[in-house]
């Protein structure tokens, strides 16, 4: 298995929302869900309808940790939430990413497949798979100031040092710190 590498790049990510909103608001949301959240794609694919209807936030127990994780919903998660149920009228009990064929869940391939393609679509050449959404979600918070340690009690790692090569930090980025701070 390939090594997925965040998406750094504000303007291929809000690319990448363009295009996938175009094809389907399923794909958008997912997405637009995917590196807002940090949730691996196992708990996003598990979400139903219910775990966001009328409510900012989400409730889950993840599945690889057996863990509870209730976090409230960004702004931007909360409006592309109302307007995919109000575009799709699923069913409160319904899964939250339903496939084409029958009303179960999208597969984890299949999501890899919508992500990849778009990817593509916009000039992203770096391996990008379903992981690529948590760890742009994680690359994201690290650029705007967010503690490492925070980052990794968010992504549930054991060290901060997991979380930044998880995050594709690299000691370069982190020399540059003393080579640019000239105080």
């Amino acid at each position: 298995m390939r090594t997925v590498e965040p998406i750094r790049d504000k303007k291929k990510l809000a690319a990448m929302k363009k295009v996938l909103k175009a094809q389907s608001l399923r794909d958008w949301l997912l997405f637009t869900l995917g590196i807002n959240s940090g949730l691996r794609i196992s708990d996003l694919l598990q979400l139903k309808v219910s775990n966001v209807y009328r409510q900012n936030r989400i409730r889950i127990l993840e599945i690889k940790t057996g863990k509870e994780k209730d976090f409230p919903l960004s702004e931007t998660c909360v409006k592309a939430v109302k307007e995919y149920l109000a575009e799709t009228n699923l069913p409160v009990a319904s899964t939250l990413f339903p496939s084409r064929k029958g009303g179960q869940v999208i597969s984890r391939v299949q999501a890899y497949r919508i992500i990849n393609v778009a990817a593509r679509t916009v000039g992203i050449t770096d391996p990008i798979g379903t992981h690529t959404m948590r760890k742009t979600f994680g690359y994201h918070a690290y650029q705007t100031g967010i503690d490492i340690s925070r980052i990794q009690k968010l992504l549930n790692h054991s060290a901060p040092s997991v979380s930044l090569a998880y995050i594709g930090i690299t000691k370069d980025e982190l020399d540059s710190v003393y080579i640019n701070l000239n105080l």
